[in-house]
């Protein structure tokens, strides 16, 4: 088993892991962060599943449908043919409102003869708890034999009993499954599936039609922008990083973590990326889940929040799970929701500023933004001096990260641009003369005169991907010697094998092993501007050659193997895949003012 075999399917509420051969081995219910009802992911013995298999000699490939979030598996043999459509359903029923219930629909579409085929059905609730089955009239429920009540509903025009035996059996007419997490209060026949299939088949059309079109490389960012579009919990406004926990960083290791929640640094980054590629709502939706977890003046933004706006992510290991090919812990929560990183303040005023830029807000919400950002403002100014955990989370002790001291002077030079926009003139002559101070500050201790490039940390040798950032953040000009050297030795320091690294030094977990994939958009954007162009599209098209078959990504490389590693399909990395595709096209302007110069016709 390996993460690249899965595609995925969902409906901004939640997703499902569908392996390459037609089988869910991951799903949580009724949303993205709840208990998982599928987990043979991360339990092959006893975590759950729902496979469809054929007897016989076939041959299976797998595809999303068009411009879509449809998963279509297609089983050929020369005897028979048949299709099994994956959807979780989505569609307006409203100019605001939307239909995303917690269930999957399984539509088995012959398209040749007559197969025979198996149902697997073995739902395991609450994170693989002992779980017993029962045939209704209507549907066979699923429920939890001890501790937290769980239960899990199966309809199908299929005879239930031959469902439940798991037995091989001659399919003669098309068949459907709809794995509901609330029991239906409407008939489920096949009519209905086609009707469900059909909206949700439209909605994802639209949706891509929506997006940016470029010359070179459209098909990728479309999938990328699908899969950012799916990760965006509807109902808050929220933006996962993820669909999964503890897919491991590498096989064997602890480096294990859930990625099921909204962290606002991947979350402002993905929102800028919506912005330029023409998904305006999306911002719209985010903008005010910011807002809503935003209780007072001058309030400490977390790192990350839940779905829900929930604040307390504690961390707890489930004791019940393998793991992925026996690499443990399985955890659930994220102890780091509780860490001081100092760099998510810059990268959310850039996007409320990017917002402000690309859509007007009406006065209400002008003025509830603007209370915000001084209270961002007067954060930023007490912190900003302080060490800090920084962009990778470091778990041990805090440090002078020259990425979250460049991110502080985004923050308030943001803050002044924002001002100037809302003709605050005061504001905007206090926050210019902080945010010299710390780019002052940075020149100063942060570049390295003998290493020639700016490090990770003052006092530091190490260098750190992260830097790269600092032109297109607008800190430092894309000519300035410094810049240019500091690109050309990171990539010395950090290109390992045809991958890049994030860092190389030792941390609390020992010496990284894997690839950070949005690293190596960094170094190819990075690249691409300094003039390197033609080494700047072939590690390009090396990442795009690690996608899997369906063309996602997750969010490590194993730079040996070339497997990907980490939680899947992962959101920093398609949105760093949208970027660099950008770049590549020539589709934004390099000054940081967030013109574009590409319109979607």
């Amino acid at each position: 088993m390996k993460i690249s075999d899965y595609g995925i399917i969902g409906n901004c509420r939640s997703s499902a892991l569908i392996s390459k051969t037609g089988s869910i081995d991951w799903c949580c219910l009724p949303d993205f962060d709840s208990r998982s009802v599928f987990a043979r992911l991360l339990d092959d013995s006893n975590g759950g599943h729902f496979n469809i298999s054929a007897k016989g000699d076939y041959s299976v490939s797998q595809r999303h449908l068009n411009n879509t979030n449809i998963l279509v598996t297609k089983f050929s043999s020369s005897d028979a043919t048949f299709e099994i459509i994956d959807f979780m359903p989505i569609y307006c029923t409203s100019e605001t409102e939307y239909y995303n219930a917690p269930e999957i629909y399984r539509l088995v579409r012959i398209l040749k003869g007559v197969p025979v085929i198996r149902i697997e059905y073995f739902p395991m609730l609450n994170y693989a708890n002992p779980t017993e089955g029962f045939i209704n009239q209507y549907y066979i429920k699923h429920v939890t034999t001890g501790g937290r009540y769980e239960s899990l509903y199966l309809y199908t025009n299929l005879n239930k009993k031959l469902v439940l035996d798991s037995k091989y059996f001659k399919l003669k007419d098309n068949c459907f499954f709809c794995v509901a997490y609330n029991e239906k209060l409407i008939t489920i026949d096949l009519s209905r599936v086609y009707l469900e299939y059909q909206r949700t088949k439209v909605y994802w059309m639209n949706w891509s039609n929506r997006t940016i079109r470029l010359p070179k490389y459209q098909n990728q960012i479309t999938r990328s922008s699908l899969l950012l579009r799916l990760l965006t919990y509807e109902k808050s406004g929220a933006i996962i990083a993820a669909p999964t926990t503890s897919l491991p960083e590498s096989i064997g290791e602890t480096r294990n973590w859930d990625y099921r929640y909204c962290w606002i640094r991947d979350s402002s980054m993905v929102i800028k990326t919506f912005l330029r590629i023409g998904h305006t709502n999306s911002a719209r939706r985010f903008q005010k889940f910011i807002l809503n977890v935003n209780n007072g003046k001058q309030e400490e933004i977390q790192i990350m929040y839940g779905i829900h706006w929930e604040k307390d992510l504690k961390e707890i290991i489930l004791p019940q799970m393998k793991g992925f090919r026996n690499s443990l812990p399985v955890r659930v929560g994220n102890a780091a929701f509780s860490q001081k990183q100092n760099d998510i303040y810059g990268v959310l005023m850039d996007s409320i500023y990017t917002s402000l830029l690309k859509f007007p807000s009406s006065l209400d919400t002008s003025e509830e933004l603007w209370t915000f950002v001084r209270g961002l403002m007067v954060l930023v100014s007490k912190i900003w001096s302080k060490p800090d955990k920084s962009i990778w989370e470091i778990r041990g002790d805090e440090h002078h990260f020259v990425y979250s001291k460049i991110m502080s002077w985004v923050a308030i030079d943001r803050g002044v641009k924002i001002a100037q926009m809302l003709d605050r003139g005061f504001n905007a002559l206090e926050w210019t003369k902080l945010a010299d101070t710390i780019r002052e500050d940075i020149f100063t201790n942060g570049w390295n005169q003998e290493l020639g490039a700016f490090v990770q940390a003052y006092g530091s040798k190490s260098l750190d991907a992260s830097n790269l950032l600092m032109e297109e953040v607008g800190f430092i000009e894309v000519d300035d010697p410094r810049y240019i050297s500091t690109v050309l030795k990171t990539k010395e320091q950090l290109y390992k094998k045809g991958f890049m690294f994030r860092y190389i030094n030792e941390d609390d977990f020992g010496k990284p092993t894997g690839s950070f994939i949005l690293c190596n958009f960094w170094l190819v954007n990075s690249l691409y501007k300094i003039g390197q162009k033609k080494e700047a599209l072939e590690i390009f098209e090396n990442i795009l050659s690690c996608t899997n078959h369906l063309g996602l990504l997750s969010e490590h490389i194993d730079v040996e193997s070339r497997e990907l590693l980490g939680n899947f399909p992962q959101a920093y990395s398609h949105l760093g895949l949208i970027q660099s595709t950008l770049i590549i096209n020539d589709a934004v302007d390099k000054v940081d003012d967030d013109i574009f110069r590409f319109i979607k016709p």
